[in-house]
C-alpha cells in the first residue's frame, strides 16, 4: 500500500461517516432522486456535494452570456445546489454572481465561497470587503486564501473575521499538484475548515497523501478542475459510455468523471464550472443515485486509460 493511501477497511469507515451511498447498497424510489449531501467536519453542517465553479465562465458582461449564466444559477438552485465558488482573480465573476443571485432572489439559498488574493493585511481586508459588496452579502460563508498567497497574514485576519462573524468558515486553495505538499502541511497543522485542491481521474495525486490527511484532520475538501480543464472530454470524444456505468446511475461522461470524485470519502464538494444550462443539469445529476465503490473506481480508471 502506498503511504497515505486508504485501505479498504478505512475507505468503508470514512465512506459511512460521510454518508456516501456506494454501489454495494442499491437505491430505490425517492432516495434515488435525493441530492447527495456531505457534512462539513468542523461544524456538522450538511451541504450538497455538487457545487458550481465560476472561473472564466462567469467573467462576462451582458447579453446572451449573462442570460445563460442567470439560467445556470437558477437551475443550480432548482436542482438543489448551494455552494458557489468565486474569487477576485476571476474578473467580473463575483459581481455577476451577486447581481444574478439578487435578480433571482436566491441569495439566502446559496453558500458563497470566495477568496483573498493579494499581499498585506490592509490590502487583504480591503479586497475582502470589496468582495462582500460585489457579492451583495454582509457575511461570506467561506473565505479562502487563494493559491496560498501571503498565507500567514491572511489566515490571521480570517481567524479574527470568523470570531467576529464576518465569515463562517476559512480555508486554503491551490490548483496544482506541486502545491499538495504545502497544503498537506497546513491541513496537518490544524485550524483549517476547508482545503480546495485539484483532483480528477487523470490528476489523482491528491489520493496519495492530501485527501487522507484532510480526512484524518476533519478538514472539508472542495475539488476544483474535476474535468482536468476539459481534457477528459477530449479523451473520450466519440467513445460510448460503458454499459456498466448504469450500475452506479451514471448516464454521461460528465457524471462518470464527477461520480469518481464524489465516491472518495474525503471529498465534500466538487465544483465544475459551466455557463451552459444543459451541462449544469448534467453535472448536478452526478449528485444523485448510487456512487461507485472502491473496486469500481479502479475499473473506471482502467477503462479511461484504455480508450
Amino acid at each position: 500500500m502506498v503511504r497515505g493511501e486508504l485501505n479498504r477497511r478505512e475507505w468503508l469507515r470514512l465512506a459511512a461517516g460521510a454518508g456516501i451511498t456506494l454501489l454495494v447498497r442499491p437505491v430505490h424510489g425517492e432516495d434515488q432522486k435525493s441530492v447527495l449531501q456531505r457534512k462539513i467536519p468542523s461544524s456538522g453542517e450538511q451541504i450538497p456535494a455538487v457545487g458550481l465553479g465560476t472561473s472564466q465562465v462567469f467573467d462576462i458582461g451582458g447579453g446572451s452570456e449573462r442570460d445563460a449564466a442567470k439560467e445556470v444559477l437558477r437551475l443550480f438552485v432548482e436542482n438543489g445546489g448551494k455552494l458557489v465558488d468565486s474569487s477576485p482573480m476571476y474578473g467580473a465573476a463575483e459581481t455577476v454572481v451577486g447581481d444574478l443571485a439578487a435578480e433571482l432572489g436566491v441569495q439566502r439559498k446559496l453558500f458563497i465561497a470566495t477568496k483573498v488574493w493579494t499581499r498585506g493585511r490592509d490590502e487583504g481586508i480591503r479586497q475582502m470587503e470589496d468582495s462582500m459588496r460585489k457579492l451583495r452579502t454582509p457575511r461570506i460563508d467561506l473565505m479562502q486564501v487563494h493559491n496560498l498567497l501571503d498565507l500567514d497574514t491572511h489566515l490571521a485576519t480570517l481567524r479574527e473575521w470568523k470570531k467576529a462573524g464576518k465569515i463562517r468558515y476559512l480555508g486554503i486553495t491551490h490548483s496544482r499538484d506541486s502545491a499538495h505538499g504545502e497544503l498537506e502541511r497546513i491541513v496537518n497543522a490544524g485550524g483549517i475548515d476547508f482545503v480546495q485542491l485539484n483532483y480528477s481521474m487523470t490528476e489523482r495525486g491528491a489520493e496519495q497523501r492530501l485527501l487522507p490527511a484532510a480526512a484524518a484532520k476533519g478538514t472539508a475538501v472542495i475539488v476544483n478542475r474535476p474535468f482536468a480543464r476539459a481534457n477528459l472530454f477530449g479523451r473520450v470524444r466519440g467513445k460510448p459510455l460503458p454499459d456498466w456505468a448504469k450500475e452506479f446511475d451514471c448516464a454521461s461522461w460528465a457524471q462518470f468523471f464527477l461520480k469518481y470524485i464524489l465516491a472518495h470519502p474525503a471529498v465534500t464538494v466538487v465544483i465544475p464550472a459551466t455557463r451552459d444550462p444543459k451541462h449544469l443539469v448534467d453535472n448536478m445529476a452526478a449528485g444523485r443515485g448510487r456512487l461507485p465503490d472502491e473496486a469500481t473506481r479502479k475499473r473506471m480508471v482502467a477503462h479511461l486509460e484504455s480508450v
